[in-house]
């Protein structure tokens, strides 16, 4: 079987550039330097009227729904056709949300054979005492020898308004909450799960963050699904936890935490149970609607 360095360097169907890749190509190598070119290119579509002070239509928040790289770079160049070093003002972004910053990170830097895998979890910089669904980028730092977090969502204007005080290029694993670290912490009683969720759409509970662990493990399995992306095994209420779900997301959060040792197991419990795997067809929950999940 590959090591994980050599699974995470390569492609899954969500980070497939196609015939963007010569543009890729051409990008800086620093990490640094790439949050800034995918800054300059997205902009979270919650966000937006918040701190950037642009009310955007139903019909550009629909973006928000773009599941692979390639549909969301050929419709960056649709809103502005120049290249995509050149940042855009933000009414000419592509709304987006948290996922997609990782995304477009992690397709950027695999492209430059760099591992990488977004993480889905909770950020804990955003509401005081809350632990806001969010994701992130994980990249393997050769120099260093260990898997780093990095948050390409977190421009100037978003680390000055939420008072940011650690490196968004390193982020500290009790700022970004791994999926699964927040199912045990909840779990063993170290955490409240209604401290987890979504507080302006009122979203919260274990089922959140159950949904959240099978969202991670298939992220580590290189597919990458939007926040909302329902399937298989997820609830969306607590009373529907069972026992015997309970205990599949115990060993489940134990894996995506594991580490490098237990890459094996992540990819073979994701392959070999349907309630976990992706399939070809997904419900998403916020347009009340099953969707296939293949590229067009």
């Amino acid at each position: 079987m590959q090591s994980p360095q050599e699974y995470y360097r390569h492609d899954g169907p969500m980070t497939a550039l196609g015939a963007h890749a010569e543009e890729i190509r051409e990008l800086p190598k620093d990490v640094a330097g790439l949050c800034e070119v995918v800054q300059g290119v997205l902009i979270h579509r919650d966000i937006a009227p918040w701190l950037y002070g642009i009310t955007l239509t139903e019909a550009q928040r629909d973006d928000g729904h773009l599941r692979p790289i390639g549909q969301m770079l050929t419709r960056i160049h649709e809103i502005d056709s120049r290249p995509i070093t050149k940042a855009r003002d933000v009414g000419h972004r592509l709304p987006s949300v948290c996922r997609h910053f990782s995304l477009m990170l992690c397709s950027i830097l695999r492209a430059q054979g760099v591992p990488t895998r977004p993480r889905c979890g909770f950020g804990a910089y955003f509401t005081p005492g809350k632990f806001e669904d969010h994701w992130v980028c994980e990249y393997w730092n050769a120099r260093e020898k260990r898997w780093v977090l990095v948050d390409a969502q977190l421009d100037a204007i978003q680390r000055k308004a939420l008072n940011i005080t650690f490196n968004p290029l390193d982020v500290p694993h009790d700022r970004f909450i791994i999926a699964g670290d927040a199912w045990q912490r909840c779990r063993n009683g170290g955490a409240d799960s209604n401290k987890f969720g979504l507080t302006h759409a009122n979203l919260k509970g274990l089922w959140f963050v159950a949904g959240n662990v099978i969202r991670d493990l298939a992220s580590l399995n290189r597919m990458e699904m939007l926040p909302w992306d329902v399937w298989g095994m997820m609830d969306m209420n607590d009373d529907a936890l069972t026992d015997e779900k309970k205990t599949l997301i115990d060993r489940v959060a134990a894996l995506t935490l594991a580490g490098d040792d237990k890459f094996a197991e992540v990819r073979a419990i994701y392959e070999s149970d349907e309630r976990l795997r992706v399939p070809p067809v997904v419900f998403n929950a916020l347009r009340n609607a099953p969707e296939p999940i293949a590229a067009s």
